[in-house]
């Protein structure tokens, strides 16, 4: 019985944080500032191998009915970007590693694209993401590569960690990823082009607009973040929650 309760009060909880994020996100689009949704997909096996459903084609396609990894051309990496704003998201493919350094590449690749002109009238942005991978909220090398990125681009960025078990909140999940996946169905992904070229395709009755990039570039595993970092980062932790919330001010001088 405590059990039960524990559990009921536990998704009570994390349902609050969803509730949260979402009154964060409103009180900044009616600022006029920028609400950015991120997080990377689910890696997708690169190759002749089957996909569910079916796809329209003049001859038949000949897959392999298991997802040998040894059988195949390696992995993509697909880090996702969704302007809350404006419905527009773009995804930036990689073949090599899921790190913070991809990540914030691909943050720097949709502030020069998508978000030029957006931040020429404010230099603040709200970052909603999950407490996990690459934008891990427990990751010293997250905060050192998003602090670095603050001081090149002259940005501030406000980050919104999701608490464990709840990036079904997270809004780029069921705005962009899930059409992303619609989109692929029932084809071979054999090449990065040719999952650049499907996902490019993913539409929405409310007109989402997707861009497809390739970086390529290798992002090695196993980096150490500055051992004096901690002491000399200049983020700024929210009183509340400061684990999830927090923000990167550009460094001076």
């Amino acid at each position: 019985m405590n059990s039960t309760k524990s559990k009921s009060s536990l998704r009570i909880a994390f349902e609050s944080r969803g509730r949260g994020r979402r009154k964060l996100t409103v009180v900044h689009l009616a600022a006029g500032k920028p609400v950015l949704s991120i997080g990377t997909k689910e890696k997708e096996l690169l190759g002749s191998f089957y996909r569910e459903d079916v796809t329209v084609s003049v001859e038949p396609i000949v897959v392999n009915d298991h997802d040998f990894v040894s059988q195949g051309n390696g992995k993509v990496i697909p880090h996702g970007i969704y302007d809350v704003g404006k419905n527009e998201a773009m995804i930036n493919l990689n073949t090599s590693s899921d790190t913070s350094e991809f990540a914030c590449e691909s943050l720097k690749l949709w502030r020069n694209m998508q978000g030029k002109h957006t931040c020429l009238h404010t230099n603040e942005i709200l970052i909603l993401c999950d407490g996990g991978g690459s934008n891990s909220a427990r990751s010293c090398l997250f905060k050192e590569d998003m602090q670095k990125l603050s001081s090149e681009t002259g940005l501030k960025f406000r980050i919104a960690h999701y608490p464990s078990y709840c990036s079904k909140y997270n809004p780029i999940e069921h705005r962009t990823f899930a059409h992303i996946t619609s989109a692929c169905k029932g084809v071979a992904l054999e090449t990065v082009e040719t999952a650049r070229h499907y996902m490019g395709k993913a539409e929405t009755t409310t007109g989402l607009k997707v861009v497809v990039n390739i970086i390529d570039k290798c992002f090695k595993t196993g980096r150490k973040y500055a051992i004096d970092f901690k002491k000399k980062m200049t983020v700024r932790f929210d009183n509340f929650l400061p684990k999830w919330n927090y923000t990167f001010v550009p460094e001076t001088g």
